[in-house]
């Protein structure tokens, strides 16, 4: 049975606006190009059009052979978790075709898979060409297409740092470097900065920072690395010698923390806060929640978890491992159980922000697709991403009721929990007592440690942020 490869890719200037779509059939043994498909369609959203380009894929295929196996692959969360059966299909423009793509083939002959807009350049060009096509009012003509080669040429380039806020590239550049063996240059070019994992460090941060600016223009430039103080450091290698256990703090932390106690209130319980090593998307700067495909770690994650592992045994003050039940932390959680001879318990209040349809999406991609919505999300707490994700309130309602638990739990010890970036800046947040809009100021890299100690009376203090000394 011959087996064929179908990528498709929608795209609307506009959303809804001028929109076009492209498809091309792949043979899976050969990796040949068979067909293209593509069409300018008038003005449509970009859903509407990915669905379009969908079906003309599956129909080229089944031109070529109607009993053929069928492997989908998009860069749209959405139109392949519908088509999965995973999510539902609300919009009335969309469940037609989501129908009739059904039919082309027989249930079981197709088959879905999300990849990154960087794997699809081919359906993504062919879509383009056919939009400006449509804006000279004409149609696509296969004959003066050409995608491929251009597909072809670009294969090498790395791909364009952007992400969500927060996902840091700079400190992600310098690690990769520093396990690679070598040190990041200076004075890298314009070109270099756009760069994925080849980077060097200079040009990361000052991309990352243009990128932090451009996600929140309505809001301030803040410095985030100035909780890398020595004296931080010190503080959180020399905490939490176990002690008897004073009563637990269950209410939320008071906006005035002062951020010390009385020497009589006790040891205090002490989160150190993990965040996982890298993912193949974490690089990409990609939005990566608990509602996406749960990623494992890369190779270089599964370094750096070995490089925190070694770190920790050599500070020898945890007493525990708490993991979010994703595949990365519970990896990363591994690595260190390993090396401290300690158990993992699992709680699912650990687990990262679902960032809905915008789950393996970068930045810009986001900004493109669903403008509005993205406007919101940066405005409003309340607001949740597209597709029915998980808002920043309802992830700190969930982190604040986790933190209450685990500090009665472990009163007066040193708890590891390996976690994600939104969890972790969360806890830091309401520690600080800071407003929602903080979580954009702050940058979290890859396997870096943060620490929080909460006291018997309710007060917090934030002890370490973003500390990445170990993978140096």
């Amino acid at each position: 049975m011959r087996e064929f490869i179908v990528e498709a890719d929608g795209g609307s200037r506009g959303n809804p606006g001028p929109a076009g779509y492209g498809s091309v059939v792949i043979d899976a043994a050969t990796g040949e190009t068979l067909a293209e498909r593509a069409e300018y369609i008038g003005v449509a959203t970009n859903n509407v059009a990915e669905y379009r380009g969908l079906l003309a894929g599956l129909r080229a295929a089944h031109d070529l052979d109607p009993s053929a196996k069928v492997h989908v692959r998009m860069d749209s969360k959405l139109v392949v978790e519908q088509m999965s059966g995973r999510w539902k299909i609300k919009h009335p423009d969309m469940k037609p075709l989501a129908a009739v793509a059904a039919q082309v083939f027989p249930p079981g002959q197709v088959t879905y898979e999300w990849i990154p807009r960087e794997q699809n350049k081919h359906a993504d060009r062919l879509a383009n060409e056919a939009m400006d096509a449509g804006k000279r009012g004409e149609q696509w003509s296969a004959s003066a297409s050409t995608a491929e080669l251009d597909t072809r040429a670009s294969r090498s380039a790395a791909p364009e740092p952007e992400g969500p806020p927060g996902d840091a590239a700079a400190g992600a550049a310098k690690a990769r470097a520093a396990l690679a063996g070598r040190t990041p240059s200076a004075g890298p070019s314009a070109a270099d900065s756009a760069g994925g994992g080849a980077v060097e460090a200079d040009a990361d941060a000052r991309a990352a920072k243009a990128d932090a600016r451009a996600r929140t223009t309505k809001k301030a430039d803040a410095d985030v690395r100035a909780a890398k103080a020595d004296a931080d450091v010190r503080a959180a290698r020399s905490v939490a010698a176990p002690a008897t256990s004073p009563a637990p703090a269950t209410s939320p932390t008071p906006a005035t923390s002062p951020g010390w106690a009385p020497a009589d209130m006790g040891a205090p319980a002490t989160f150190v806060l993990l965040r996982h090593g890298e993912t193949p998307l974490t690089p990409q700067k990609r939005f990566s929640g608990s509602g996406g495909t749960d990623p494992s770690l890369s190779d270089v994650g599964r370094e750096q978890a070995e490089r925190v592992a070694a770190a920790l045994a050599r500070r020898g003050t945890i007493q525990a491992i708490v993991a979010s039940p994703l595949a990365r932390t519970r990896e990363t959680a591994g690595a260190v159980a390993a090396r401290l001879g300690l158990d993992v318990t699992i709680d699912d209040g650990l687990r990262e922000t679902d960032f809905g349809a915008w789950e393996g999406l970068t930045f810009g991609e986001v900004s493109e697709r669903y403008p509005d919505d993205l406007n919101a999300w940066l405005a409003d707490p309340e607001a949740e991403p597209t597709g029915g994700g998980e808002s920043f309130a309802a992830t700190a309602t969930r982190i604040a009721a986790t933190r209450d638990k685990l500090v009665a739990a472990y009163a007066g010890r040193t708890v590891l929990l390996v976690t994600h970036v939104t969890p972790v800046k969360t806890f830091v947040r309401l520690a600080l007592g800071a407003p929602p809009e903080s979580l954009f100021r702050m940058e979290l890299s890859a396997a870096s440690l943060s620490a929080v100690a909460y006291y018997a009376d309710g007060n917090a203090s934030v002890r370490l942020f973003n500390d990445t000394s170990h993978l140096r």
